[in-house]
């Protein structure tokens, strides 16, 4: 969302860092949950979210606790159905080192409460956003930009976004980009996982900017 507060309107934004998902160009004829689909099959779990109250009638059945679990300590990336996650149910998950049980059981609580269907709607309007963007393919993001994010990122380890990253079609699309960082045995929470020092990153940015 940062990247499009960038696109629309840019006055408002003097300076970006963005974590972990880069600009992405729309692609002006495949839908994004068709493409995601054709890399990944249907048990991709862009394509497991599409459908309202399925997955989370199987999150139900599993439970709140497991299912944030699961993913804070290692986000799947194919959800098949009958079997979502790769350890069986009865195994004890550890955390990793940066988040705490304490942590852990807040995020619980919350989404005990309101249930999942909230972000996994996001999701499920990937390919709505994607028609409300057609008049934008092609524009740039001008503003000055640093980009952060680990190499153990499953955004990094798509197919060809290393490429895209590191051999100028980032840069292409944001003319203004400053620098990249990629920091190394850091994964998808990487303000989590290394905060002091995405906070220095980030306050060694804006103070050019003053």
């Amino acid at each position: 969302m940062a990247w499009l507060l960038c696109l629309f309107r840019p006055d408002k934004v003097k300076a970006l860092v963005n974590l972990s998902v880069p600009f992405l160009r729309s692609h002006r004829e495949i839908k994004p949950v068709d493409f995601w689909r054709s890399y990944y099959g249907a048990d991709h779990y862009i394509s497991r979210f599409q459908e309202y109250g399925e997955i989370e009638g199987e999150f139900a059945e599993i439970g709140v606790e497991r299912v944030l679990k699961e993913y804070l300590s290692d986000f799947p990336v194919l959800l098949p159905k009958g079997k979502l996650f790769k350890r069986p149910l009865d195994e004890a998950i550890t955390l990793p080192c940066w988040l705490s049980e304490e942590e852990a059981n807040y995020y619980v609580t919350k989404f005990q409460k309101t249930g999942f269907t909230g972000p996994l709607n996001s999701y499920r309007n990937l390919n709505r956003i994607w028609e409300l963007l057609k008049p934008w393919v092609g524009s740039k993001i001008k503003t000055p930009a640093k980009f952060i994010m680990g190499d153990k990122d499953l955004v990094y380890g798509v197919p060809g976004m290393k490429d895209y990253i590191h051999n100028g079609g980032f840069q292409e699309d944001v003319p203004s980009l400053q620098q990249v960082v990629v920091m190394e045995g850091v994964g998808h929470f990487i303000n989590m996982e290394k905060p002091d020092e995405i906070n220095q990153y980030i306050y060694d940015f804006f103070t050019q900017f003053h």
